[in-house]
């Protein structure tokens, strides 16, 4: 089948590394584009997926929030799942960078 992407190369099936958020899932079937490597899981390889991100407690981390103020910055809330996951504390401090136009990443140093 050709790519969905690109339109331009076969697509082949070949095993792939998945991380999500850092952490490491495993090696997985897919159908990979050798061009643009757009990659597609079929369906029971998306389930296993699914479920090793409930298993490792990440399956839905991602939260909406909103943009406040404090004084005359700007300021992000973490919501409570995600600074559990990464530890957080008041005080802590982070590196925030642009990451693109429309997207920011924070570090936690």
């Amino acid at each position: 089948m050709k790519c969905v992407s690109c339109g331009e190369s076969e697509m082949v099936k070949k095993k792939v590394e998945y991380n999500q958020f850092g952490i490491h899932f495993g090696d997985y079937d897919a159908i990979v584009c050798p061009k643009c490597n757009e990659t597609i899981f079929e369906g029971q390889v998306s389930e296993q997926i699914e479920k090793k991100a409930k298993e490792l407690g990440i399956w839905g981390l991602s939260r909406k929030t909103k943009i406040g103020t404090s004084g005359s910055s700007l300021d992000v809330k973490i919501p409570k799942q995600i600074a559990e996951f990464l530890h957080l504390k008041k005080g802590q401090e982070v590196i925030i960078e642009p990451a693109g136009k429309n997207k920011i990443e924070v570090s936690v140093v």
